[in-house]
Formats: C-alpha cells, structure tokens, sequence
C-alpha cells in the first residue's frame, strides 16, 4: 500500500517535495499525504519543513493567488471569507459517532457510514487546479511532555500561513520521532471558488469529527476557526486524548500574576464568549502565556500548564489604543500580522471600535463596499464584521511573559472561572476547596445574551468550564476527570469565580473596566494566604479593607464602602434559583452525572436556605463576620 501513494506522491510532489516527505520515517505520513493527494487530486504537493525558504515559500503564495492583501505596514496584509462565512459553522460541525458509546445531547453526531460518504463524495477531486500545501507542526513547545504533533493538509495559502504564525514548526520533531508515533490529521479543502476568491459552495461546508483515528475534515470553507485544523478542532481531539491518559485539555488562558516581592504567581482561566476572557490575561501590569487553549498536566505533585499555541487568532473589534493599547501596538507597526474581514481603504484597515473616522468607501468582506451598502434582505452592511479577526505572534505582545516556550510550562496555582452574571455572582470569590470549585463554579458556569448579539437580554446559556462547544466526551465523565485529577496532587490550585457584569437595581454595572485588575491581586494574596477572607454559602469573598487597600494601590482610585456592599452582598434567591437550574440541566441532559454533584450543590442550598432564614435574600457582608 506505501508504494502506492509513493507513486502517487512521485508525480505530484516532484523530487524536492518527494525528499522531505520520506525523510520522516513514518509510514502513516506517507500514507495520510498519499491518499489525499489521490483522492482530492491537486495539480501539486508543496511539503513545508521548518527552514525560512518553504515559510517564505507560503506567504508569497497567499499574494500570488490573491488569498491575502499586503497593507501599508510592512509585514501586514488582509484576507476576506466569503459573505457568507463568517464564524465557526456549528451546525455542520459532527462528529462521526462511536459505535457503543453514548455522549449525550450535548455532541452533533453524524453515523460513521453516513459521515464517511459525504466527505468522500466532497473531497473527490475538490483540490483539481490547486497546490496542496502539507504542514508539520507541533501543539504545545516541541519536545515537550505537552507536545502533540500534527499533520494539516489545505489548499489555502492563508490557513498555512495563519497557522505558520500560530503554532510551532514541528518538521524536525517527526524527523526525530519513532516511526510508529501517532499524529492528530487534518484535511481543508476551500472547495470551488467565486468571483471574489471565496468558497463557493458555502452550502456544502461541512466540518466532521473522526475521534477514532483522530482526523479532522473542513470543506467549503474558509474562515480560520472552520479550517485551520490545530484551533477548536484539535481541541476536540485533545480532550478524548487527555481523557485517555489522564490530562486535561482546557479552554484556558494561562497568565501570570506579579506579587509582594517579585513573585510571579501563575493562573489559568476559562470563560464562554464575551464574558472577559481575554481582557483579563492582557490587563496592564501582569504578563501572559497564552489566550485560549491550554494543556494541563501532573508533575512533582503540582499541576503544570503550557499554551497550545504560539499566536492568537483574535477578535479585533473595539480593538483601540485605550482599550487595547498592547494589541494595538503590534497592529500598528511593521512585523507579521494578518487581519480579516475588515475595512481596506489606501493600504489601512479600519475595523468597528478602532477611534477612527470610518471611510466612505473600500474593500470589504463584501468586496467593493460604500456607506450606507446593503444586503440582499436590505440589511446594512458594516464597514467591517463583527467577527473580524487578527493573527499574530504572542512574543511580539510587549507582555508576553518569558516562559511562553518552556518544555516544563508553568505551575498552576489559581484557576479562574468567569461568566456574565447580571443577578447571582458576585465579582471575585474563592471556592472552599478543589470539589466545591468544580462542581459550584466551573460546572455550573453560564453567561446571559446581551441585546447587541440577540435582541433579548438576560438569557442564560450554560457552557461548563467554557468548554462545552468542544466537549468529545460525556459531560459526566469530563466532570469527573476534573474531580479525580488532583486525587495525588500535593499542591492543588485555588478556584476562583468571578463575575464583571453584577447589576444594581437600576441596571447599571457595579464594577468598572480595570477592576479585574484589583480582583487577580486579591486572588494572588489569598493563594498564598497574604490576606484572610470571609465565609459565605457560596465560597470566601474579599474584606472591605484589603480591596480599599488594593485599589489604591493599584488604580490610585478610591474604594468606597457603600460600593463593596453592593458588589459582594449576597443575593440568595438569584443564587438559589442558579441552583435550580443547574440541577435541572444535569438531571434532564446529562448522562452519568457524578453523584457528588447533587451532593455539593444540594449542601449548598441548604446553606443558602438557612442564611436566607436568618438574614434574608439580601445578606451585607458583614453580616457573615
């Protein structure tokens, strides 16, 4: 069978590419590249090493083929998806089912057979008149406890590219790998395309799943969080992996938090979509390690993390130098950055919330775009989407912190958990022990719509540990997984909850924008008990004096009692009522819930129902003293 695609391989690679393929020596390479060469029939296979010839090779490709734009910022260029393909396709999104195993509602599933002949009928011959581009690369630092190396197979320049910028060169690490070593696989396909050099066939995108032989297919598509295999679809095939033997692969940012005397204390936090995730790990002051996905691991009796990535695929709007002035930096001077689905008038991109006066006119994911442009339903288009996008490098961050490519990561010792609560949560607070966090915190997390995105606020969606979007096993046993893993850990990390979006009666927020500021150093003090904290039903919030103390320190600003009442009283029924509804999700959808759960919560809502006896469905902190 290897001489098969070799020969396939021969005729499509040529003799160049053909000599670093057969250079790794591992048969299910040759084996992956070959069948996909034959099957998606390319005009050519171009073979990325690790040297700055083949890199260079990419980035020229995604101007030649009109991929990408180059801006007037050397180094910087733009690239536009289709109209129509804008975000992550959840609905297309499936995973091939396991026979035998039920993971519940939470997971799209498609059957195997059925899965397997729409990628077949799609992928036939979909890459005739392209160049396919084949990618080794390394998720987590190379040569690492955390690595997991990768194959991506596209016919787009710009996924190459995209994912040049984001992750680790991981050529020589096959090199030098067993040639049995197992590799996460993933095959894009752009598909046909139209006038405006997007995926045609947006009706045929489909993004299927195989967790069995931990392979990933993406066609007619092109937007990054569809097609660049090594984003949330990796993460997909990493938590099964970690499942299996015995780590975690988490939605997290890991940052580090500076101390009394230099210290560096080092956190790492989860929260759903628009909830703060990355405004907390760029704060000012504090360094970071990375933005989204983090893989989790025993060492020494302690937990260590390290960033998946080495870049960051962000959202770039309300990206300006006040909000963002780190992120801004880099998007304003020359070095390697891709923005998409933004605004091109002369050689500057403009996207919504960058301070600037919006032109009259552009190129835009719309192609030629004016004021006042609309859709086919007669919608008005924006000057830039929503969802537009940059991609960068974390080291060209001025904060990145210095540990970014350790082998060894970083200790874990606080682990935040975030949600967009307007009625329940207060804005920091402690858990009372590893079980507590889990289950009250991280699996009861939700975030509530807001009226820019649905046109109804307040609705609350549940999304433990940020991470059910992704979830490829039960949500009982990922549960689980996080109960059990710190069973023989000498040195477990803090949880902590917090919460930016807490309302007063009249609907205002109670917190301010740089606060979170104050919050982490109030949760690095109490990691290495530097300071007390008081006892309530749901965990251990901050004393009044430590916060005045700390928001002079740290904000020069003012902390006024009356706020801190109002930010930390304790609001039983709305905690009560999360409660319900917590309980309700996992009774009705949730397959082999831990019993502990019911437990934990339950013995929470009874402290709930007690201090509501006592004080009422408003309890001032104090109180609890």
């Amino acid at each position: 069978m290897e001489e098969h695609y070799l020969t396939i391989l021969k005729k499509k690679c040529g003799p160049e590419n053909l000599k670093k393929l057969i250079a790794i020596d591992n048969p299910e390479v040759v084996k992956f590249v070959g069948e996909f060469a034959e099957y998606c029939n390319p005009d050519s296979v171009f073979v990325r090493t690790d040297s700055s010839r083949d890199i260079g090779y990419i980035r020229k490709k995604t101007i030649e083929l009109k991929e990408e734009m180059p801006l007037s910022l050397e180094g910087h260029t733009a690239h536009f998806d289709g109209f129509y393909d804008q975000g992550r396709d959840k609905g297309s999104t499936k995973f091939f089912m396991v026979k035998g195993v039920e993971f519940g509602s939470h997971i799209h599933a498609i059957d195997r057979e059925s899965g397997h002949k729409d990628v077949n009928e799609l992928l036939k011959n979909i890459m005739y008149g392209k160049e396919m581009f084949v990618l080794f690369l390394s998720l987590g630092p190379v040569n690492s406890d955390f690595s997991v190396c990768a194959v991506q197979i596209t016919d787009s320049a710009y996924v190459a590219h995209s994912e040049d910028i984001l992750y680790r060169p991981g050529y020589e690490a096959f090199k030098k790998s067993r040639p049995d070593m197992g590799f996460f696989k993933f095959v894009h396909s752009a598909g046909e395309l139209d006038e405006n050099n997007a995926s045609k066939n947006v009706d045929k995108r489909r993004v299927y799943i195989n967790i069995a032989e931990n392979i990933v297919y993406s066609m007619n598509t092109q937007y990054a969080g569809n097609t660049m295999g090594l984003k949330k679809l990796a993460l997909r095939l990493a938590i099964n992996k970690a499942d299996k033997e015995g780590w975690l692969a988490e939605h997290m940012f890991i940052m580090g938090v500076s101390g009394p005397g230099k210290r560096r204390t080092y956190f790492a936090g989860a929260f759903p979509s628009a909830c703060g995730k990355t405004s907390t790990c760029m704060v000012k002051g504090e360094t970071i390690v990375g933005d989204d996905i983090s893989y989790l691991r025993k060492r020494h009796g302690k937990i260590f993390a390290a960033n998946v990535e080495r870049g960051i695929f962000g959202i770039i709007k309300d990206v300006n130098v006040d909000d963002d002035p780190l992120i801004w930096d880099v998007l304003n001077k020359a070095g390697e950055a891709i923005v998409s689905n933004i605004l091109i008038k002369d050689g500057d991109a403009y996207w919504q919330g960058d301070g600037r006066q919006v032109p009259d006119e552009g190129i835009n994911f719309c192609g030629k775009w004016t004021k006042g442009k609309t859709d086919e339903q007669g919608n008005l288009i924006p000057h830039a989407h929503t969802n537009a996008r940059y991609t960068i490098r974390m080291k060209d961050l001025k904060n990145c912190d210095s540990n970014l490519e350790s082998g060894k990561g970083v200790q874990i010792k606080g682990i935040i958990y975030g949600g967009r609560d307007s009625h329940s949560w207060p804005p920091v607070f402690q858990s009372f022990d590893w079980e507590h966090g889990v289950i009250t915190i991280a699996s009861s997390l939700e975030s509530e719509t807001t009226a820019a995105t649905l046109g109804k606020e307040g609705v609350r969606k549940f999304n433990l540990m940020a991470n059910l979007d992704f979830l490829s096993v039960p949500v009982g046993k990922y549960i689980n997984n996080h109960l059990n893993f710190v069973k023989d850990l000498d040195n477990i990390p803090v949880i902590f909850g917090v919460n930016y979006f807490i309302r007063g009666e009249n609907g205002d927020y109670l917190t301010g924008m740089h606060d979170k500021r104050v919050w982490l150093k109030w949760m690095e003090l109490r990691i290495h008990n530097d300071i007390k904290a008081i006892k309530t039903p749901i965990g251990c919030i901050p004393y009044y004096e430590d916060l005045q103390k700390l928001f002079n320190q740290v904000l020069d600003k003012e902390y006024k009692k009356n706020n801190y009442e109002l930010q930390f009283g304790l609001r039983v029924n709305s905690n009560l009522e999360k409660i319900e509804r917590i309980f309700e999700i996992y009774h009705a959808n949730v397959i082999d819930v831990p019993e502990r759960l019911f437990e934990i919560l339950g013995a929470q809502r009874k402290c709930l129902e007690e201090a509501q006896k006592k004080s009422g469905d408003y309890i001032k902190p104090e109180q609890f003293l």
